[in-house]
């Protein structure tokens, strides 16, 4: 299964503003990123060319994110919050939950809504608070079929991917409804420019709160389901590197070269 390679779970997290422009000059270049199959994605970023993306002003230092979260630094001056990157202890750390209380505040709308945002504007099919320095129990996830249609047919067979609206889970909480599980390479936008392989179960249960507040509870299979445990395994402080094979791990734009001898081949279990 040659083509099953291909596949992968996340969406380009390469700018391409990063990409196609040198700093030092207006001309654009085009790389060879625009020669890498489309199917090759990180979780948050569609594979499609779009326009380079526009910058946010944002401290990088941990106290600016924790003066955004907390009403205090430059909060009138963050339109949109960045990505944090690997090594940032946000990521590597079990994120609180959320007081229901609290969810109808300002303050937790005010997160929700910028989640929305920075996933769209990547654009991207799922996120979790701790990916932009907030380390609370949120996740917002969506996949249209616009999105989808950007796949080849065949991909999205395998992967069992089925668009579904916007959903924001407060306080997720997963449970696996069945052993069958599924291999397929991941990425991560606070992972940039890497994948590798990672098991995921085929049918989950997500239970938790929506944004009003009110109880939710997500059967999902296939893709859907991917993206739930991804996430949700961000707010466990998890990166998909952790639970990747090893011996799948590569750079993106060798994506498509065959896996190492011995390495279990793609798709369902």
């Amino acid at each position: 299964m040659d083509t099953i390679h291909r596949f992968s779970f996340r969406l380009f997290p390469i700018s391409l503003a990063h990409c196609c422009l040198n700093p030092s000059s207006a001309t654009p270049k085009f790389p060879k990123l625009f020669h890498r199959p489309t199917s090759s994605f990180d979780f948050d970023c569609i594979p499609k060319f779009v326009p380079p993306r526009q910058t946010y002003s944002s401290s990088s230092t941990s106290i600016a994110k924790a003066g955004w979260f907390l009403g205090l630094g430059e909060q009138k001056k963050m339109s949109l919050p960045t990505i944090v990157k690997a090594g940032d202890p946000v990521l590597h750390e079990p994120a609180r939950e959320v007081d229901p209380k609290e969810i109808g505040s300002e303050k937790i709308q005010k997160i929700i809504d910028d989640m929305v945002l920075a996933m769209r504007k990547a654009p991207g099919v799922g996120l979790a608070a701790p990916q932009i320095g907030i380390p609370l129990r949120i996740i917002v996830l969506e996949d249209t079929q616009e999105y989808i249609s950007y796949a080849p047919k065949e991909e999205i067979k395998a992967q069992d991917r089925r668009p579904f609206d916007l959903l924001v889970i407060v306080n997720p909480k997963l449970k696996c409804k069945s052993n069958k599980t599924a291999l397929f390479f991941e990425g991560c936008l606070s992972v940039d420019g890497f994948r590798a392989v990672v098991e995921r179960h085929l049918d989950v249960e997500v239970v938790g709160l929506d944004r009003d507040g009110n109880p939710i509870k997500v059967d999902a299979s296939g893709w859907q389901a991917r993206i739930l445990q991804h996430e949700c395994d961000h707010l466990d402080g998890t990166l998909y590197v952790d639970k990747m094979l090893p011996r799948t791990f590569r750079m993106a734009e060798n994506l498509t070269l065959p896996l190492a001898e011995g390495c279990p081949k793609l798709g369902a279990r």
